[in-house]
């Protein structure tokens, strides 16, 4: 399962970033200085590295076995600015919770 977390967390983070760029930096400059060369540019490539955040997203629901609701509510996630950090972080956080509570052996 480390892998499958490792691969979603790279992408959270990738897809928050161009996310982030696409509303602070693209929205202003095109709605207010009527330049859509950011939008026409980083728009799409946030729309296929949302596609393959849910790739990720849901292997990663799906390896953890994880509700519907937080499959759904971590794929929601990379729509809204900034929240896909937060989402990334508490599921590394559901994640890593069970492998802390369980004692390793005592080597001897």
């Amino acid at each position: 399962m480390g892998g499958a977390l490792t691969r979603y967390r790279v992408i959270a983070w990738i897809v928050g970033v161009v996310l982030i760029v696409l509303v602070v930096i693209g929205m202003p400059l095109k709605y207010l200085f009527d330049s859509p060369v950011v939008v026409e540019t980083v728009g799409p490539a946030h729309g296929f590295l949302y596609m393959v955040y849910l790739v990720a997203a849901f292997d990663l629901a799906r390896r953890a076995d994880w509700p519907l609701k937080r499959m759904l509510g971590v794929m929601l996630a990379g729509t809204v600015p900034f929240v896909s950090f937060y989402a990334e972080r508490r599921a590394t956080a559901w994640l890593k919770k069970p492998a802390e509570r369980t004692p390793e052996p005592v080597a001897g």
